[in-house]
């Protein structure tokens, strides 16, 4: 595990960086989640070790540091990384994002799109509004988050999801959620839309119908379909995760 430090906030944000040729493909997880958590298994698969991975836990997150004074919304994520592209000398990467991991890879796209070659992004927000999760995160204030819903979240949750929340801040957790409700300007939709690079997106199966899945590919953006998992599509299907970003980055079988 190494370490990126961001002086104006005396904290580590903290990423596996495993060897590899070619260029360098930076995975962005999402809302609670981990990339140290969620991505091991997904780019075990022979296949990506023709490129040099690069898994790391957003500030708040994972075995990142939780500093208090951060905002944990997607553009200030997106600076963050951004700077540590910048700080590893990339003249050039490809980077996957999803669900809010998504929505970020987006604007570290915008922001660095010289550096970008391809964007593939799995079920991000596009629009604000957040999602079923955030939305019930965001109607309660921090502090009432932070004293009570967070632990409600903890006793409810069943799912592998359980895992790497309970390794996420309360006050991130609520910060993130809110700044998917929030939105930013321009939208994460028209942001995706007017980039230049390879994008892609992929849905797993059991999320659609939905109309993105032929809206997208109208502004250029390709599309691929998971079989057998949902939104939670890196342990619900690790392979077929694996297999549509292979595709999507174009690596040779």
């Amino acid at each position: 595990m190494k370490s990126f430090f961001i002086s104006s906030l005396n904290a580590h944000l903290r990423y596996q960086d495993l060897p590899g040729n070619g260029l360098p493909i930076i995975f962005i997880h999402g809302l609670g989640c981990a990339s140290s958590y969620e991505y091991p298994r997904v780019v075990m698969e022979p296949i990506f070790r023709q490129r040099r991975i690069i898994l790391l836990d957003l500030l708040g997150a994972g075995y990142s540091d939780r500093p208090a004074a951060f905002s944990y919304s997607t553009s200030d994520h997106a600076r963050i990384i951004s700077m540590l592209i910048d700080t590893l000398d990339l003249p050039e990467c490809d980077v996957y994002g999803h669900s809010m991991g998504g929505s970020i890879a987006i604007e570290v796209a915008a922001m660095l799109p010289h550096k970008v070659k391809t964007l593939v992004v799995s079920e991000p927000n596009f629009d604000s509004g957040g999602g079923f999760y955030s939305r019930l995160i965001a109607e309660q204030t921090e502090g009432e988050f932070v004293r009570v819903g967070y632990s409600r979240v903890l006793e409810k949750e069943k799912t592998p999801w359980l895992g790497c929340v309970s390794a996420t801040a309360p006050y991130a957790l609520h910060r993130g959620a809110s700044s998917l409700v929030t939105g930013v300007e321009p939208t994460w939709r028209e942001l995706i839309y007017s980039l230049s690079m390879k994008r892609w997106m992929i849905f797993g199966e059991n999320s659609l119908p939905d109309v993105d899945q032929f809206e997208l590919p109208k502004h250029g953006i390709q599309v691929l379909t998971i079989p057998h998992a949902g939104h939670s599509m890196s342990w619900e299907n690790p392979e077929g995760l694996a297999k549509a970003l292979c595709q999507a980055f174009s690596l040779a079988e």
